[in-house]
């Protein structure tokens, strides 16, 4: 080390040795230092266990920012009425095998889309469809990350909606663009977009379709929001909403404008505005209207506790030029979802737009967002908030054990520019010193048993709100959100297997793991007892009961012609694991479909000894995935679990109850299941591994669990894998290292 050094060093003692003087000359200092200190632990430890193990990775594009406005995206449903929509995951929309969307699953476009395109975006929002032959082209508003106004951004689909090609950006002005309501008039294309900070409603040409647009005509000189615009009766009317005329409430206006051709000129409806309060009521449009079956319908937004809470829809009983009257309609589609947060439109949803194709069904395109508005404005208010409120509570702890007075800090030194407010708030706080020392005297915690349970009880209350505030901070929006692979996202079903006698893990197994956003079914196989109804589990998606008649480990891989998507997880009732883990271990799948990718890795060495994970862990190496937590290819896997070559495999397991998992990788490892992707042959690598952030087992707090006696547990195994080396030679499974993975997800 350098003179220069031994300077430093020598600087670095003598400044620590000074706090540390000072710290034990004044309680003060030491109180609040040792707060401090315990604060960012407390802090630190709940974001490192606790927040990580819910926060996807960071993106490695710029968009897709936390917004106030929402993070809005889109989905498709399909029908054969605008009345009977459902969303495209239950219509089996499958994308061929490589990419495993089977189904493919709302929202189908997001604001990674143009974010990945080069044109960063927060968020995706009022679609509206132009159906040409068999391309379908999509206009939306895309909210530009850097200058955070609205763009109108395109993309197209040639496969009916499940996949969509961003272009690019359709049209851009120096003011904010939204609801780019698109139609054909005498062979051109129009464009209508929302542009209210102009103070005008403008309407586009295409020149070059879909990219170029030229500036038609202005159609209205007001500010219009959220026009829309119908031929009925021979004459084009408009709808919107002006929310700067006076006597107005914001988004429960609507007025009417009517001409003989979309060009203009526009006269307004006798009797506009034709609502102006209640914004719960619809009056803001939230889409195209649409005839069907002769009657014309008009969708508007519920924006009574959220702007954009939902869709409601009307059927116009009247328009003429002097009256209109409507009357609201159920939508049919679009009920309140069950999964919160976890689920894309999980909050609101305020816009769609359904059109007929020309096989005679209907198609819509739908925006939602799995928070309010705002939300990211309040969740940092709140945690700044609670941060405050830690600094007041540890100051009203140092009071009431003495460490701190209001006389703490000088006072003439912080105001010594304005003596006359020093004074004055010298004077105030001697008078809280004094009339605060008859209550310290009482709540003292070093003196009196009232006092330490004050204290106790607030610290324990500033521990809490420590939690909360980085909760709030750092926790970005709390949801547990899919991931997608190759911008495309899908379904998996969830399959269990129990009996009566742990019918009480199975209801909190389904009131957790229903609400995992790529979750679409829980088939629940029943083994044993009799079986609970179906409607008794609180669940946000369907809960099959699957009863077996013989008790056996083998019906876990039956066949099951109801199962409608290629993913299985297979998860046994006493794990639980955040949504999160869950989600990456379906996107890691969804990368290698032919792999048991699952959460419990395993090493099988030539002796052929069954032993935990700490062994492989040792080893730095895995070669075998348990079944118990693991996604399959249900189609393969079931098949192969019962097949002719399978039998006497299975028949071992059901004379043992055990080692069903351990079968499944030697059928995976020793077949000809190969398959190339990426110059990977998986006829070698059969299994991944994900790492959870945490997992729960409580398969060892039950007195009905097959694995509570570890080491007989393992000896059964031991005598399995012997066995199966037997039936269908060694374990042919390449060993894979921990922690090879880019995303460090297999670590």
């Amino acid at each position: 080390m350098g003179q220069k050094g031994t300077k430093l060093s020598a600087l670095r003692v003598r400044f620590l040795g000074k706090v540390i003087k000072l710290a034990m000359a004044k309680p003060s200092v030491s109180f609040l230092t040792a707060s401090f200190l315990l604060s960012f632990l407390v802090g630190f430890g709940y974001y490192r266990i606790v927040v990580t193990s819910f926060l996807k990775p960071e993106l490695g594009f710029v968009g897709c920012r936390p917004d106030g406005e929402g993070s809005w995206s889109i989905g498709i449903y399909y029908g054969k009425s605008p009345f009977t929509l459902s969303p495209i995951e239950l219509h089996e929309k499958k994308i061929n095998v490589n990419n495993s969307a089977w189904p493919v699953a709302n929202p189908v476009l997001t604001c990674a889309h143009p974010s990945l395109a080069g044109f960063p975006s927060n968020f995706v929002a009022d679609p509206f469809l132009y159906i040409q032959g068999e391309m379908l082209y999509m206009f939306f508003e895309t909210k530009n990350t850097i200058t955070l106004k609205g763009d109108i951004g395109v993309a197209k689909s040639s496969d009916q909606g499940a996949t969509w090609q961003f272009i690019g950006i359709a049209l851009q002005e120096k003011w904010h663009l939204s609801y780019p309501f698109i139609f054909t008039y005498q062979n051109q294309i129009y464009m209508m977009p929302e542009g209210n900070k102009k103070g005008q409603l403008r309407l586009y040409r295409a020149t070059n379709f879909p990219l170029k647009w030229a500036l038609e005509k202005v159609l209205i000189n007001k500010p219009l929001i959220d026009a829309s615009m119908i031929q009925y009766n021979g004459f084009y009317f408009l709808f919107g909403s002006d929310f700067t005329r006076p006597g107005t409430e914001k988004n429960a206006e609507l007025e009417i404008w009517y001409a003989k051709t979309p060009l203009g000129p526009f006269i307004q409806h006798k009797q506009n505005p034709i609502y102006k309060f209640n914004k719960g009521l619809g009056a803001r449009n939230a889409g195209r209207l649409f005839i069907y079956q002769g009657n014309l319908y008009r969708p508007g937004q519920d924006c009574k506790i959220t702007y954009g809470k939902k869709v409601k829809l009307f059927r116009v009983e009247k328009l003429t030029f002097d009256e209109y009257e409507e009357v609201e309609v159920e939508l049919g589609f679009g009920k309140n979802p069950k999964k919160g947060r976890n689920e894309w439109n999980g909050n609101r949803f305020h816009h769609f737009d359904a059109q007929q194709l020309a096989s005679g069904d209907w198609i819509a395109v739908l925006d939602g967002d799995r928070v309010q508005s705002g939300d990211a404005t309040w969740r940092s208010l709140i945690g700044w908030l609670s941060f405050g409120f830690v600094g007041v509570v540890i100051w009203f702890l140092g009071f009431i054990n003495g460490s701190l007075s209001f006389q703490s800090f000088n006072y003439s030194r912080v105001l010594r520019f304005n003596p006359r407010l020093n004074l004055k708030l010298r004077k105030l706080f001697n008078g809280f010193n004094k009339h605060g020392c008859y209550i310290r005297e009482k709540i003292n915690p070093s003196k009196t048993w009232l006092g330490l349970f004050t204290f106790c009880v607030f610290s324990l209350i500033c521990l809490v709100t420590i939690c909360i505030s980085v909760q709030f901070l750092h926790g970005k929006n709390g949801a547990e959100t899919a991931y997608d692979y190759n911008n495309i996202y899908s379904q998996f079903t969830m399959v269990t297997m129990t009996y009566e006698a742990r019918l009480w893990n199975l209801k909190v197994y389904i009131e957790h793991y229903s609400k995992c956003e790529s979750v679409r079914e829980i088939v629940v196989i029943w083994n044993k007892g009799a079986p609970p109804d179906e409607s008794k589990f609180d669940s946000a998606v369907p809960v099959r009961i699957r009863v077996e008649k013989v008790n056996s480990l083998n019906n876990r891989f039956k066949p099951d012609p109801l199962i409608k998507t290629k993913a299985v997880l297979e998860l046994d009732d006493d794990i639980m694991m955040t949504c999160n883990d869950v989600e990456k271990g379906f996107r890691v799948w969804r990368e290698n479909p032919r792999r048991i990718v699952g959460f419990y890795p395993r090493l099988i060495d030539g002796d052929l000894v069954y032993r935990n994970e700490r062994f492989a862990r040792g080893k730095n190496k895995y070669n075998l995935i348990l079944t118990g937590a693991a996604f399959l290819d249900r189609e393969f896997a079931f098949e192969k679990y019962w097949s002719e070559e399978a039998k006497k495999g299975r028949e071992f397991v059901h004379e043992n109850f055990n080692c069903e998992d351990l079968l499944m990788n030697y059928l995976y490892a020793n077949s000809n299941y190969s398959y190339n992707n990426d110059n990977l042959d998986f006829s070698e690598r059969i299994v991944e591994y994900v790492h959870p952030a945490w997992a729960i087992d409580t398969s060892k707090l039950s007195k009905v669990a097959i694995s509570r006696n570890t080491q007989k547990h393992y000896d059964v195994r031991t005598k399995c894998l012997n066995k199966f080396k037997e039936l269908y030679g060694p374990l042919r499974s390449e060993k894979v290292e921990f922690g090879i993975r880019k995303d460090i997800w297999d670590k």
